[in-house]
């Protein structure tokens, strides 16, 4: 059922059914699971799922995935993310960031301009070490166990991409350390605290992650966000599947094909795109279609 509350488009649960994407603007000291649970209690639904796990102390935009929408959670986790990141130079954490124990200090006093030098040679491609602290498994264990127990792991590495970074406002110095935020635009799999990390050791001394908000996944904006009690009082908007899978070429197809569709046969590939998004004749969304063996495709995510 849909209803009109000052101008906001709101969906309201109907018994246990209740599809869309909700982008939730995630506060500090709490984890994308956290909000997660919250959200499921409010909307009283357990099909729910976060698309990009963002760290406790970091905020800003954490998609959410509710009903049949669970099915686009990998998609919507391989979009493309903007975050704002503050950065500390002079100190090194074990965790990266300003909430792990300090593992050491020094003096910087680094200029704005030097600093603007260095993020441009960070607007590339390349292999990236995961921070010890994060939920990534080695071996079946989650990194953050194996350094909790002082376990020795080593590292994962991927190759992720920083399709843009340059410094915003100004540079501060507050005791004997350089103080500075950056505006950046990552591939999927980019931890910015080893970002950080990398960019303070290109600088010739260490840092660590003082602040983050995500402020973009995809197409999804933190402008277009709701807080966890604007979900509460009932003010927020869900978007569709179709909203979501705005990249795909959409393509109406005949009874005869959607009844194929339906049954998850593999179709010859006539369709100009390795990745058809098939909807049928009265707009109903049947499913995402991806590449097969040579000149055919099968079904990625069904809708029906």
């Amino acid at each position: 059922m849909i209803k009109n509350n000052k101008d906001k488009c709101v969906l309201i649960e109907i018994g246990s059914y209740m599809d869309g994407i909700l982008v939730v603007n995630k506060e500090k000291n709490k984890t994308s699971r956290d909000i997660v649970n919250d959200v499921s209690k409010i909307l009283g639904t357990r099909k729910i799922g976060h698309t990009g796990t963002l760290d406790p102390l970091a905020t800003g935009v954490l998609v959410l995935c509710i009903g049949k929408c669970t099915k686009l959670a990998e998609i919507i986790t391989a979009y493309r993310k903007q975050y704002v990141a503050e950065v500390e130079l002079g100190v090194l954490t074990d965790t990266l960031d300003v909430t792990g124990n300090i593992l050491k200090k020094e003096i910087t006093h680094i200029s704005k301009e030097k600093i603007e030098e260095v993020l441009k040679t960070f607007q590339k491609t390349y292999i990236q070490t995961v921070p010890i602290y994060s939920a990534v498994k080695v071996n079946g264990k989650k990194l953050y166990e194996y350094a909790r127990k002082g376990e020795n792991v080593t590292l994962p590495e991927r190759e992720v991409s920083i399709y843009d970074i340059h410094i915003v406002g100004d540079v501060k110095y507050h005791e004997n350390k350089t103080i500075f935020s950056f505006w950046c635009d990552v591939s999927k799999g980019t931890y910015i605290r080893s970002l950080i990390y990398d960019i303070a050791l290109a600088l010739r001394t260490v840092g660590t992650m003082k602040n983050l908000c995500r402020v973009k996944q995809g197409t999804y904006l933190l402008e277009q966000s709701f807080s966890l009690e604007d979900i509460q009082k009932g003010r927020y908007k869900l978007q569709s599947i179709e909203d979501a899978l705005y990249t795909y070429i959409k393509v109406i197809v005949p009874k005869n094909i959607e009844k194929k569709i339906k049954n998850g046969q593999v179709l010859e590939n006539i369709y100009q795109t390795e990745y058809p998004l098939f909807i049928s004749e009265n707009g109903t969304l049947l499913a995402l279609y991806k590449p097969y063996q040579q000149g055919l495709i099968k079904p990625f995510k069904m809708f029906v």
